[in-house]
């Protein structure tokens, strides 16, 4: 069974390997089955196009590839420090939520319902 990755679509994460290593992107895709990432900017690869009605002369176009979950860090918005993994917490409201390992911050925005400061208070404490 594979582990279910803690990133989600929008997350900023650091490449920790690799051609990319040290640079911070945005994460547009997740494919959970393959345990990959594609990020915006990065792992670019060239992908020969034979012609077509969209491309009637075709060419070479650069595509980004997906990335390997294990091959990414995950950046706090907050503190700004990258921690591999994500505690999950439980509030009042009922949500269970990202928890930076970190700072302690709530790292998901929860919506709906209405939250209290205390809620917050709660899940930060250490």
């Amino acid at each position: 069974m594979k582990s279910f990755p803690a990133i989600k679509k929008n997350d900023m994460v650091k490449i920790i390997s690799g051609i990319y290593k040290g640079k911070i992107a945005k994460v547009l895709f997740v494919d959970k089955k393959a345990n990959t990432v594609l990020l915006e900017g990065t792992n670019r690869k060239k992908k020969h196009i034979r012609p077509n009605q969209q491309n009637p002369k075709g060419g070479i176009i650069e595509i980004e590839a997906p990335l390997a979950v294990s091959k990414v860090m995950f950046v706090c918005p907050k503190c700004q420090k990258t921690s591999r993994s994500l505690k999950r917490k439980k509030i009042k409201s009922g949500y269970s939520v990202r928890v930076c390992r970190r700072c302690g911050e709530i790292v998901d925005k929860v919506w709906g319902k209405n939250l209290w400061r205390q809620d917050y208070r709660n899940v930060t404490k250490k």
